[in-house]
């Protein structure tokens, strides 16, 4: 299984959540930080998006701590799914704000009261699996910021 910053995996689970006849502009990998304003939530996501919207997915499936029985490893999680395409124009507000080692904070408001904080690491990780991350998260960052 290739790892999480891999660009074509990420390009691979994206596509396979933005609505049909759309084409990913821009992918990259990020981190959740919160899903909806009660339950703090941390695990790796790609974030994309397309013209018309934003792709959250998980990078790869949630952990569990026990293999034979299932136990899903709920710390720093929620059981609500993250693996969806949110319309552009379903989004309230987007509020940036400067994160750690040069990350960004997006905060985001849709307009049915859901919410959604993910972090945009500055660097794409390690070994060269995604040249592109640098100019993809400005182009992500850039649409949102227009909303």
């Amino acid at each position: 299984m290739p790892g999480i910053f891999d660009e074509a995996n990420m390009r691979q689970v994206l596509e396979g959540c933005i609505p049909e006849g759309e084409t990913l502009l821009a992918g990259v990998h990020g981190v959740t930080l919160q899903v909806n304003r009660k339950k703090t939530s941390v695990f790796d996501v790609y974030v994309g998006i397309t013209e018309h919207s934003l792709a959250v997915a998980e990078c790869e499936e949630r952990k569990y701590l026990n293999t034979v029985y299932r136990i899903p490893d709920k710390r720093k999680t929620v059981d609500q799914e993250v693996g969806t395409c949110f319309p552009l124009e379903e989004i309230q507000s987007c509020e940036m704000k400067k994160g750690i080692m040069g990350a960004v904070n997006c905060s985001i408001t849709l307009k049915n009261g859901s919410f959604l904080k993910i972090q945009l690491p500055k660097r794409g990780g390690l070994g060269g699996g995604m040249p592109r991350h640098a100019e993809y998260r400005e182009r992500i960052m850039e649409r949102l910021g227009s909303l």
